[in-house]
């Protein structure tokens, strides 16, 4: 017999170093999931995104066992990790915090397109042009 899909949650977290502190170990904690055993799951399957920030869909079950799914970092992330700020403007259409590429804007597509229900790459690219933009970055030639 299958087991019943009691709960979905989603967190985030540090790749490689999640650990069971808040505000991870509270969530997990009221989903009744086991949180040293996930910590050290989650971590070994995200050793190689060590510091980027990695979301997880977490499916808990009547028995108290869960899978998860590692899903592909924020688009906002990837493209500051592309243009090397640590945050977008406050201001978006009063000041510019750089400048991206439409080489970058297309890899970061690329990256991002599992997540992404864009039927094309120029479609997902178009959607990483609308973040840059809410972002306050501008996109270049």
């Amino acid at each position: 017999m299958a087991k019943k899909l009691l709960k979905q949650v989603k967190v985030q977290a540090v790749g490689g170093k999640a650990t069971p502190a808040p505000p991870l170990g509270p969530v997990l904690g009221q989903a009744g999931i086991n949180i040293g055993e996930f910590v050290n799951q989650f971590n070994e399957q995200t050793r190689e995104r060590m510091g980027d920030i990695v979301p997880c869909v977490i499916n808990v079950y009547d028995d108290r066992s869960f899978d998860f799914t590692v899903k592909v970092s924020p688009m906002s992330r990837l493209i500051l990790k592309k243009i090397g700020k640590p945050s977008g403007s406050g201001k978006n259409t009063v000041s510019q915090v750089g400048t991206i590429t439409r080489t970058q804007v297309r890899e970061v597509a690329e990256e991002k397109m599992p997540d992404l229900n864009a039927a094309s790459i120029e479609a997902a690219m178009k959607t990483v042009e609308g973040t840059c933009y809410s972002m306050g970055v501008k996109v270049v030639d």
